[in-house]
């Protein structure tokens, strides 16, 4: 990788950050995610799916509420964006299977869209087994396809647009954060972008370009007061993409990922076992990422006409799903102490504020006619013991922002 970007800059000049990225991460032959499989104890990092299925257990329960808020519609399409080793998806499913009375007869299906062929390989071991196969040509929208132990079909893709349009739930956690940012630095002569050049040891190093750039004069904001931005126009269109389809199809989109309000200002950074790692140093052999503004995706989701709810703190959010709900449950139910100090140690993990609780950001798009006034609700029945997550018919209806307001359930 190292030699591919050399000679490239010195063929064609200093690359934008957003290539540079671009190359180390996707590249088909030497790209980080095409040839790694880097999540877990022994990868590179570790995602809040891998450290408790209840993570995933509460967004399957706000899955099943918004399809619930929108009227039940009689098909439910489940789409993730970059699912990693497929964790996520396979405790929504296992969630979806303890509701399956509430969902009755909808048809699902689920939708992946991977650009890895080997954390597909992955994913489909977890969520299929042996039930799936790959495409017989590479120019197929779906490359990959197989069947739940449920029964529900698993298609993999490698955009957005070739997912089948319809009602959809989409899942983006910890996926905008890796898509490529260009970055710019605030001078005496106005904005100029922080490219990657090499020097005369044929080392990579920033440089700040002294004359405007096309990035440079058409992605900053004209109220910018930032002095260092960093921008993902990528994350922008699939914003608006998944935007469009929610006010034309129906439905909702929960982004969950490291991020901001538009108020940092150089995050990009790299990780190597668990450790931060120099960006321009051996790349290819470790993950680059920046926190995600979202700021920025709320405004190019204002454009295509859905509301925005967000973002808030992943500690708030689960526990408005009930996460300690959830917790106590578990921890009643468990007689091992050493999985009960796991189940402690994951729950610190994913709400303490000096962990994943106020970093991870929630987002939520929903179509406009979500957030119309919900009917009174009855009375609450008497208290009874909680029995796990559980959705029948008495069930109480979702609230028409689960997770952004308390939800309550048993």
């Amino acid at each position: 990788m190292l030699r591919h970007l050399v000679t490239k800059i010195k063929a064609t000049g200093p690359i934008s950050v957003a290539e540079y990225m671009r190359e180390v991460l996707t590249n088909p032959v030497t790209g980080y995610y095409v040839n790694n499989d880097m999540l877990g104890p022994d990868g590179d990092f570790i995602t809040s799916p891998e450290i408790s299925q209840v993570f995933g257990e509460l967004l399957g329960v706000w899955c099943v509420s918004e399809w619930m808020g929108a009227g039940r519609p009689s098909s439910l399409q489940l789409v993730e964006l970059g699912p990693g080793r497929g964790s996520l998806m396979n405790d929504i499913l296992r969630v979806l299977g303890q509701l399956r009375s509430a969902l009755g007869q909808t048809e699902l299906s689920v939708h992946l869209v991977e650009v890895s062929p080997r954390l597909s390989q992955v994913q489909a071991q977890l969520l299929t087994g042996a039930q799936n196969q790959q495409a017989d040509s590479e120019d197929q929208p779906v490359y990959r396809h197989g069947t739940s132990p449920a029964g529900l079909p698993v298609s993999w893709y490698r955009q957005l647009d070739d997912v089948p349009r319809g009602f959809s739930i989409f899942l983006a956690h910890e996926f905008f954060d890796a898509l490529p940012v260009h970055k710019f630095q605030r001078t005496p002569r106005g904005w100029r972008e922080v490219m990657v050049d090499v020097d005369p040891e044929d080392q990579l190093r920033f440089v700040i370009i002294p004359a405007p750039t096309l990035a440079s004069s058409s992605l900053i904001q004209v109220d910018e007061k930032r002095d260092h931005v960093e921008v993902c126009p990528g994350g922008g269109v699939i914003v608006q993409r998944l935007s469009n389809r929610i006010a034309e199809d129906g439905g909702a989109a929960l982004i969950a990922d490291y991020g901001h309000d538009g108020t940092k200002t150089d995050t990009f950074r790299g990780f190597k076992g668990h450790r931060l790692h120099p960006v321009l140093e051996a790349p290819g052999s470790a993950d680059l990422t920046a926190d995600v503004d979202f700021s920025y995706l709320r405004k190019m989701a204002a454009r295509r006409g859905v509301a925005c709810l967000g973002p808030l703190p992943q500690r708030d959010f689960l526990r408005n799903m009930g996460v300690d709900t959830r917790m106590q449950v578990l921890l009643r139910s468990c007689e091992d102490p050493a999985r009960r100090t796991q189940l402690i140690h994951s729950y610190d993990l994913l709400t303490s504020p000096d962990h994943m609780g106020l970093r991870f950001q929630f987002l939520c798009l929903l179509a406009q006619s979500r957030l119309a006034p919900a009917p009174p609700r009855p009375a609450p029945a008497p208290p009874r013991p909680a029995q796990g997550l559980k959705v029948d018919d008495k069930t109480p209806a979702p609230l028409p922002v689960a997770g952004f307001s308390e939800l309550t359930f048993s």
